[in-house]
């Protein structure tokens, strides 16, 4: 599939370990990725070299089919340390914005406002973080890139405001314009992303669907038998099997993959009652960060 952004060996290297390294990525035309890792994997830099906010010690990288400047007024971007002009209205701060950006109808803002919840006319300095993020959203948005690169987009957001932003990401995929959006947590993406891409201390762990992800999920299952529970050990041998321990009437068992053998292996006795405990996405998230790059 064509590629709305591509790397290839991207390096800023800070030293001491710090920065991002050798990093190979895609992101392909209308599809929403979500970029994970937590502060201080990388994920901020990356998206400042892909805007030439930052120049890479080495590699290379392109947008939309171009070089990173050249395709930065076909981006929307909002950055992790967004900042406002503290004695504009916001009204004025996106007026500024709008006039940077070229042709943006004035009616465009207000449908974003609107939406949002917005307060345009009091100075910035009088908004609440989330009202400044608010700000910060509609001047990604309102230019409607074909890009958008969103770095930790709905901090200090509420919940139905967070809803109304994943709504409009919905929106924006199925217009086929494409997003790059970084988070340090799983769940945030969980709702809107297409794949996700891992990044460890500045390297790429892994990229994978969450469809995917969530099928490599630990399951966990409590065992509870009508009479002496079996020997764990019956179990132990099972392909995918991580684990298997009694605890009273009950035998807990830890494993990935098909679950045709253990329902098997458990059926073998009488069982009284079955419960999952699986990982979420996040657990998932965790594992994959402490396992290294793959």
């Amino acid at each position: 599939m064509p590629a709305a952004v591509r790397t290839e060996g991207l390096t800023k290297d800070y030293g001491s370990g710090r920065g991002v390294f050798e990093l190979d990525l895609e992101v392909r035309d209308g599809e929403i990725l979500g970029f994970l890792g937590p502060n201080g994997a990388g994920k901020s830099t990356t998206m400042r070299m892909l805007l030439g906010l930052a120049r890479p010690t080495a590699g290379r990288a392109e947008v939309l089919g171009r070089d990173v400047l050249s395709a930065r007024e076909r981006v929307g971007y909002l950055a992790g340390d967004f900042e406002l002009y503290e004695q504009l209205t916001g009204a004025a701060v996106l007026a500024y914005f709008a006039r940077l950006r070229g042709d943006v109808p004035k009616a465009r803002i207000g449908e974003l406002a609107e939406r949002f919840g917005a307060d345009l006319h009091r100075p910035v300095r009088e908004l609440s973080t989330g009202n400044r993020q608010k700000l910060g959203l509609i001047q990604a948005f309102m230019g409607e890139p074909e890009l958008l690169i969103l770095d930790e987009p709905i901090a200090g957001l509420d919940p139905l405001v967070q809803r109304r932003f994943h709504d409009l990401l919905g929106e924006v995929r199925a217009q086929g314009r494409t997003v790059l959006l970084s988070s340090h947590t799983l769940s945030e993406v969980d709702r809107v992303a297409d794949r996700v891409a891992v990044l460890r201390a500045g390297r790429l762990a892994v990229v994978d669907t969450l469809e995917h992800l969530r099928a490599i999920a630990v399951r966990r299952w409590e065992i509870e038998f009508t009479g002496p529970p079996p020997d764990p050990g019956r179990f132990r041998g099972i392909p995918g099997v991580l684990s298997a321990e009694r605890n009273g009437e009950h035998v807990t068992v830890a494993f990935e993959g098909d679950a045709d053998a253990v329902l098997k292996a458990a059926a073998e006795s009488e069982v009284r009652e079955l419960r999952v405990r699986d990982d979420d996405l996040e657990q998932v998230f965790l594992r994959l960060y402490e396992d290294g790059p793959a």
